[in-house]
């Protein structure tokens, strides 16, 4: 993968000190879009990722707190069970375009 393609990613984090958890959240609210608590998602470049990260590391304390970034496969398949699938007002854009994260179907609940 070239160093600028994106690809979606989630962004899950537990951090132990309320300070910190501060820290990496607003930070993360920044690069990315919280879609529940304590998880982001995001559309980055390997390199716009890798400053994420190097941020992350300098944010947590890597004995007590836990980040962990996971790649989205493309095309994402969403099953929701439960509120809502995404935040109020986010939109799931084409990714050709500079916002929003890769089109991805929404499967419905079973049942």
């Amino acid at each position: 993968m070239a160093l600028s393609q994106p690809r979606n990613w989630l962004i899950a984090y537990d951090i132990s000190d309320h300070r910190r958890l501060r820290r990496v959240h607003r930070f993360l609210r920044g690069h990315a879009v919280p879609v529940q608590y304590s998880v982001f998602a995001t559309r980055a470049s390997p390199m716009a990722l890798g400053v994420m990260r190097a941020a992350l590391a300098s944010l947590v304390d890597p004995k007590n707190d836990d980040v962990r970034m996971y790649p989205v496969p493309e095309p994402a398949v969403l099953s929701v069970y439960g509120r809502k699938a995404l935040p109020e007002g986010l939109q799931v854009v084409a990714p050709d375009t500079a916002l929003g994260l890769a089109p991805f179907r929404l499967e419905p609940p079973l049942g």
